[in-house]
């Protein structure tokens, strides 16, 4: 009394029987790649690649390369199939009740200044619009005096603190 399910087919034994290497050359064949054109994409020498299908096609059984390629992509269709766990979908979105005004949240999330102005409880940025990239040339030119005086205006300080310390530690 022998039980089929428990004893593994002959086309089981040989799938399991297949490295990972053998199958990795098979795959290419597969793509009708020459010894040659697979050893250069797995970095092997063209006589590992031919040792390495000789051992396959011994395995499945086949008389020529070709062959054993068929019988190749006959197994994988059946013994290599990815696992899955079942699909677990989210619940559905819902509605929720808006504070925003035309219950658009969308000058929020945009940072749209204008849209901003609109609402009733906005509050201006600091510097508003002074970073924008459409100023006026003369603008421009009225930004960078302001940064450059600022730029100097802290430097003195940073001189003069330091030449007050200066005369405090050594006097």
């Amino acid at each position: 009394m022998t039980d089929s399910v428990s004893q593994p087919s002959e086309d089981e034994l040989c799938w399991a029987r297949l490295t990972d290497k053998q199958r990795a050359c098979l795959d290419l064949v597969l793509e009708h790649q020459t010894s040659k054109q697979i050893a250069r994409r797995l970095d092997i020498s063209k006589q590992a690649v031919d040792l390495r299908l000789t051992t396959a096609r011994d395995i499945l059984g086949a008389d020529s390369r070709a062959e054993a390629a068929v019988r190749y992509a006959r197994l994988k269709r059946t013994y290599d199939r990815i696992p899955w766990d079942p699909i677990i979908l989210p619940a559905p979105a819902r509605l929720m009740p808006s504070d925003f005004p035309d219950g658009e949240p969308t000058a929020l999330a945009l940072n749209d200044h204008a849209s901003l102005a609109k609402h009733p409880n906005a509050v201006d940025p600091p510097f508003k619009g002074l970073w924008r990239r459409d100023h006026a040339r003369s603008s421009k030119v009225w930004i960078m005096a302001a940064m450059f005086a600022g730029l100097i205006l802290l430097t003195l300080a940073g001189v003069t603190i330091g030449e007050t310390l200066t005369r405090l530690i050594s006097g």
